[in-house]
């Protein structure tokens, strides 16, 4: 098994600088051995993925930003730990997707950051997870997902 950083590497992912807080919390908590990580919205350099499932985005676009949002979860794991490979587990995410009342595929949405978790991780990138529709999201974006990581 590869280190989290070669997993990135061989994907061709480039972890962006991690995004501040919008509000009134912090990007991420370390209690304990467990990291917590605030909700992470579907952004990159080009701005924010905005729209709904079902309505302005298909499902292959909302797995595409779940994916983003999963690159994001990633950036403040790094900054929270300095390496992703003090990542033991990934413990259990929590998506949120902007749909449309008939918009069914909600969890295959999640799954565009789930896949990603395993692809960098491995087996320990397998989590619990809950993933619920939303009639909107902050700022507009089409997906928001938190997340839980176990620290060795």
């Amino acid at each position: 098994m590869s280190s989290p950083e070669e997993a990135l590497t061989r994907l061709g992912i480039t972890l962006p600088e991690p995004m501040a807080a919008v509000a009134n919390y912090v990007p991420f908590v370390i209690s304990g051995t467990m990291l917590h990580v605030s909700g992470q919205v579907c952004a990159s350099a080009d701005g924010l993925v905005t729209g709904r499932l079902g309505e302005t985005m298909d499902l292959a676009a909302g797995q595409a930003a779940a994916r983003l949002c999963g690159i994001n979860l990633l950036a403040q794991c790094r900054a929270a730990t300095g390496d992703l490979s003090r990542i033991r587990r990934v413990v259990k995410l929590g998506g949120f997707v902007n749909a449309a009342p008939d918009f069914t595929d909600i969890p295959q949405v999640i799954n565009g950051c789930s896949d990603l978790m395993v692809d960098v991780f491995g087996e320990a990138g397998r989590h619990a997870r809950f993933a619920v529709a939303s009639p909107v999201l902050p700022l507009g974006v089409a997906v928001e997902i938190d997340g839980l990581f176990e620290l060795g």
